[in-house]
């Protein structure tokens, strides 16, 4: 007998969250799957031949992304993929793609987003890897003070950061469209309490000109996400910077789109920096054609902040 492919119900969900908890370290999976009023709907679960457990799972992740033009479109993300250790090799993650692709363009998806170390489990259906880059080098030395007061971020500045983060993504190519919800549960899933990320003050109004999010990554500062006007680049760098030394980091990596502000900016932060290029992120077309997702996924600019991972 072979396991039977099917949605899931609110009754599968106490062995969603065993199966998630026995495969990842992550315990805000179950919190994000609940961000999807028609989560169940959207899970597909291979359900083992005895008919007593879940062997499988894989999720689709409606999100409002926008395309090479800045145009939001409905995209489904691909995510919280797991299988029993004693189920794999079955082919089972293969067939639960399929059922989730036909949901996805009964529900008029344009195309489909998957980040994975993984890449050969998803070729054979259909997702193609696109290239990513980042910057790394060792940490710079601290400079002196600059004119911006920085500090760590509060929940008293929700407001004004999703202001930033909307108006310095409002036509950016693979952005995300965060609702209310993901600023209460998503964003914090991924960057963790306020506090951990930094922000810039005017020093003349007060008024918030930039955010930024970096976390640690084994003996590396990794920069995750910046908002905000490029003039206070250089000086979130630094207190990034500050931050990895006090920590006792050696290295920093950054994870922001190519720009002449980067750019500028990065040698405040970074030493003997390099690009290094990586291909976690795949894509299949749905409704959009290959064209118009391959001008999206390489557009100048185009990047899928960690913040909004599935």
């Amino acid at each position: 007998m072979t396991a039977v492919i099917r949605t899931a119900t609110a009754a599968d969900d106490p062995a969603l969250a065993a199966l998630w908890q026995r495969c990842f370290d992550a315990p805000q999976i179950a919190a994000l799957h609940a961000l999807d009023p028609d989560r169940h709907r959207h899970t597909f679960i291979a359900q083992n031949a005895a008919g007593d457990g879940i062997d499988a799972v894989v999720v689709y992740v409606p999100r409002l992304i926008r395309d090479a033009a800045g145009t939001p479109q409905r995209v489904g993300g691909i995510g919280s993929v797991a299988t029993r250790p004693e189920a794999r090799g079955q082919g089972l993650v293969r067939r639960l793609l399929v059922a989730a692709e036909r949901t996805m363009t009964a529900e008029q998806c344009a195309w489909s987003l998957l980040f994975t170390g993984t890449p050969g489990v998803y070729r054979g259906s259909g997702w193609q890897e696109f290239a990513g880059t980042y910057t790394e080098g060792t940490l710079a030395p601290s400079p002196a003070a600059g004119e911006f007061r920085i500090r760590e971020a509060t929940a008293q500045d929700a407001a004004e950061v999703a202001a930033l983060h909307h108006a310095y993504n409002a036509d950016r190519p693979l952005s995300s469209l965060r609702a209310p919800e993901d600023w209460a549960v998503r964003v914090p899933a991924w960057y963790g309490p306020p506090d951990r990320s930094l922000v810039a003050e005017d020093p003349g109004s007060g008024a918030l000109v930039g955010w930024m999010v970096a976390q640690h990554e084994g003996e590396c500062v990794e920069v995750r996400e910046f908002a905000g006007a490029p003039e206070c680049l250089g000086e979130l760098f630094a207190a990034v910077g500050e931050r990895g030394r006090a920590a006792g980091m050696g290295r920093a990596r950054v994870r922001l789109p190519d720009g002449p502000g980067v750019r500028a900016a990065l040698p405040v932060l970074l030493a003997g920096a390099r690009q290094v290029a990586e291909h976690v992120g795949m894509a299949r077309p749905l409704h959009a054609t290959a064209e118009a997702v391959r001008a999206t996924v390489t557009a100048p600019g185009a990047v899928h902040w960690y913040g909004d991972c599935f």
